[in-house]
């Protein structure tokens, strides 16, 4: 088949890869966001998805609007037979309207759980221990389309967001090719998705920042499906400092400390901090300002004490 490839960042490169390689499918067209500024020095930098065209020299289009009418025209020149989509901006139906086949997406999720713009973080963050990837029609309402393909994926039980994202992209990418092919040979029946949808919404900064309240537990999630982005991060003497990742720890009984409060502070058993229910050890952090260390360079070096508190206004000013 002849497709039109849409997506811009890193997800979205194994599939294309993938698909400029597979006999019986060609690669008619790439359709990737503008270039933008990144990283400290706000450079203007191409998405990876741009770098993958200019190395295959592919047609590529970075359309600001859409519904370009330049745009569109080109688009009705090549003659697609299908549009494929992956981790790109939602389209507006006149562009639907333009390939005979449809458009395909890659979802990172098992469709109608986790619709939306994270899906993979709060797979995460929930604590479930498998998610998967979809294929689907795509149709005016976001990510509600007939479901072609589905694989189920299991989570690691200390596996981060930015980790299961990259499985996902590799996984995803053979999915998609399946389904093209199945497509190609009228070999697929597309499923209405169930009513019960669940959300994934974005996620702000704010999500990650952590209430000592809740389980030991439910917090390593959220730290783990918050990693590499927006990151979870407490108060510590009036700053921020990130949790990269935690361990959740039996205490010897009672601590006596109120949730936030540092139960251990020691070379053997680390910084640990009183939740809601258990304790949980910060293995690595970040304190403001500063790299990445590990949680017994912490104990060192800024010297967090027993009855210590994160997260307590009252409490950061010693």
């Amino acid at each position: 088949m002849r497709v039109v490839y849409m997506g811009t960042p890193d997800f979205a490169l194994p599939s294309l890869e993938a698909l400029i390689g597979r006999p019986g499918h060609e690669v008619a067209g790439i359709v990737t966001g503008p270039d933008r500024p990144k990283g400290r020095g706000l450079k203007t930098v191409p998405s990876p998805v741009k770098d993958a065209a200019l190395r295959h020299g592919i047609s590529l289009w970075q359309p600001e609007k859409l519904r370009d009418p330049e745009f569109l025209d080109a688009l009705r020149a090549l003659e697609a037979d299908l549009f494929v989509v992956v981790a790109f901006r939602i389209l507006p139906t006149i562009l639907l309207d333009i390939p005979p086949k449809g458009t395909v997406n890659l979802h990172p999720s098992l469709l109608p759980r986790y619709r939306g713009a994270a899906p993979i973080q709060w797979a995460v963050m929930n604590g479930d221990e498998e998610t998967g990837v979809t294929t689907f029609l795509v149709e005016r309402k976001v990510d509600a389309g007939d479901i072609l393909c589905q694989e189920t994926v299991p989570i690691g039980p200390e596996e981060t967001a930015g980790e299961l994202h990259d499985r996902l992209s590799r996984i995803g990418a053979d999915l998609l090719l399946r389904t093209l092919d199945l497509m190609a040979a009228d070999g697929v029946r597309p499923r209405s998705q169930a009513a019960d949808a669940t959300p994934a919404p974005r996620i702000a900064r704010e999500d990650g920042r952590i209430d000592w309240r809740l389980a030991a537990r439910v917090i390593n999630n959220r730290v783990r499906g918050l990693n590499p982005v927006p990151m979870a991060f407490t108060t510590w003497r009036g700053k921020h400092l990130r949790v990269i990742t935690s361990r959740p720890v039996c205490l010897e009984g009672e601590s006596g400390c109120e949730p936030g409060g540092i139960v251990y502070a020691d070379e053997r058993r680390g910084v640990t901090v009183q939740t809601g229910d258990g304790g949980l050890e910060l293995v690595r952090v970040q304190p403001e300002g500063r790299s990445r260390i590990d949680g017994s360079d912490f104990l060192r070096g800024y010297r967090p004490a027993v009855g210590d508190r994160f997260g307590d206004p009252d409490a950061e000013s010693g």
